[in-house]
């Protein structure tokens, strides 16, 4: 049985997030890298980040932060999204998405992903975010911003 753990990242990187890094860097990406240098120098620039583990070991990483672009309404992005290569296709990305997804309802009127590759793009659409042209973001989801409760 497989155990997956969803953790809310605040002071450190984990232990293990070098193994994670090593293996992005092997898949052709530099974002990992990123990642840990921002991470370093501007730890607030971050809203959220959340890891996930798998069997105990560090399976995948997200983020998401001020949307960097000019936007018409406050966004948010979803970036530094990295799934360990054995780890994929075990609902890794959907859990550390919708956890950063429900980080922004009610702050934020929608959430862009930049979706580097066509293994992204599948991805982000799955998880009901739209292709969109014209912007520095590839993709992105509306969400209901949250007022006060009805009355009863």
């Amino acid at each position: 049985m497989t155990i997956i753990s969803l953790e809310r990242t605040a002071d450190t990187l984990p232990a293990d997030f070098p193994a994670l890094e090593v293996d992005a860097r092997d898949d052709g990406h530099a974002h990992m890298t990123r990642l840990a240098a921002e991470f370093a120098t501007d730890r607030a620039m971050f809203h959220a980040i959340f890891t996930c583990h798998l069997d105990g070991r560090l399976a995948g990483i997200g983020a998401i932060t001020d949307e960097p672009a000019p936007a018409p309404v406050p966004m948010w992005r979803m970036r530094r999204f990295y799934v360990h290569r054995d780890c994929r296709r075990r609902k890794v990305a959907r859990a550390i998405a919708n956890a950063l997804l429900q980080e922004a309802a009610g702050k934020v009127a929608a959430v862009t992903v930049h979706a580097g590759n066509a293994d992204a793009v599948r991805f982000w659409e799955a998880m009901r975010f739209t292709g969109v042209d014209g912007q520095p973001w590839s993709h992105q989801a509306h969400l209901p911003i949250l007022g006060p409760s009805p009355r009863s």
